[in-house]
């Protein structure tokens, strides 16, 4: 399209090269197309202007439609759509996106977590031995006198789970009407409770009886009973 053009004194128009071509193999000079000959020739540029006219347009009618089409995709992803469905679909689509912006921006190191872990373990491992050598080992007369000064010595008149008077030698009963007597019971925590009040708390918590929980110091105990 950018070729130099002629056009020959009987109007019709052909590529420079062409025509030079056609009558250099022709070895006369005439027309292509109406066979006139002796005409005349003039370069036009016309053909070019046009071309590069609508190249112009083309790529201009492209800039356009790109600039057009990115407006709108960037406004699909910011408002949302008016109909049900597809305004499900775009809320989706962000939660979607936040979401896995929170997860990239979350630094794992997969040997570190592992490592934590392993730490995490060994603790609860050591956790749970001592626990097992302080339960596994019966405590002696003497152990269950110094935990009874204990007790006596913090003063605690109530049982803490039902709130009523302990009957236990050497605590007061109360200036009250005298009530049936309840047995007690001594814990290794030197906490003291009412043995039904323990008993039902032990039925109605999770696990094994020989890891019960103290209601007050949340330790596991041995238990004894004590003499009203």
């Amino acid at each position: 399209m950018l070729k130099n053009k002629v056009l020959l004194s009987c109007s019709h128009v052909f590529h420079r090269a062409c025509l030079q071509a056609f009558e250099k193999f022709t070895s006369k000079k005439t027309c292509p197309l109406c066979r006139r000959s002796q005409y005349q020739t003039r370069v036009i540029h016309t053909g070019a202007q046009l071309f590069k006219a609508k190249c112009v347009t083309r790529i201009q009618a492209c800039w356009r439609g790109h600039v057009v089409r990115k407006w709108y995709r960037d406004l699909r992803r910011t408002v949302p759509p008016k109909d049900a469905k597809l305004r499900r679909k775009f809320f989706e689509e962000k939660f979607t996106e936040i979401s896995h912006r929170l997860l990239m921006s979350y630094h794992t190191d997969t040997e570190e977590l592992l490592a934590e872990i392993d730490r995490c373990l060994a603790v609860n491992r050591s956790v749970l031995q001592q626990l097992e050598e302080r339960c596994g080992r019966e405590l002696t007369d003497e152990d269950w006198g110094r935990i009874q000064m204990q007790a006596l010595h913090r003063g605690a008149h109530e049982c803490p789970i039902c709130l009523t008077a302990l009957s236990v030698s050497g605590t007061p009963s109360g200036t009250g009407p005298q009530q049936p007597r309840r047995e007690a019971v001594l814990l290794s925590c030197s906490h003291v409770f009412h043995r039904t009040c323990l008993l039902a708390l032990e039925e109605l918590s999770w696990g094994d009886a020989p890891r019960h929980a103290c209601p007050l110091c949340r330790s596991h105990y041995q238990k004894k009973i004590l003499e009203c």
